[in-house]
């Protein structure tokens, strides 16, 4: 049990050091998809796809990262982000610093 929760402890921190989150990603779509489509902005470091182990799907989200912040800005310069039909939500995502964590 230990182990599970330390496995899960270091996802949470991981995905604090993403530049993007992105939802409502279609269900046919895979990571290296969402690669092609984002490195239209910039270098795409990672990209982060969780999958469901009861389903074998995806979950629906992502978390992209960038090799600079200049790149994951350039994303945001479009309006809309349209991925087989379907209308991507982005959200930039928000880095802590390490005092901040300690005091909550």
């Amino acid at each position: 049990m230990a182990v599970a929760s330390a496995v899960r402890a270091v996802g949470r921190r991981s995905r604090r050091l993403f530049d993007i989150f992105v939802a409502e990603v279609p269900w046919t779509v895979s990571s290296k998809e969402l690669k092609e489509y984002f490195s239209q902005f910039g270098s795409v470091q990672r990209c982060q796809l969780p999958f469901d182990r009861d389903t074998g799907f995806h979950k629906r989200y992502c978390w992209i990262k960038f090799s600079t912040p200049k790149e994951a800005q350039n994303v945001f310069q479009k309006d809309c982000h349209i991925l087989e039909g379907a209308k991507l939500t982005l959200r930039p995502q928000s880095r802590r610093r390490r005092s901040q964590r300690k005091s909550e």
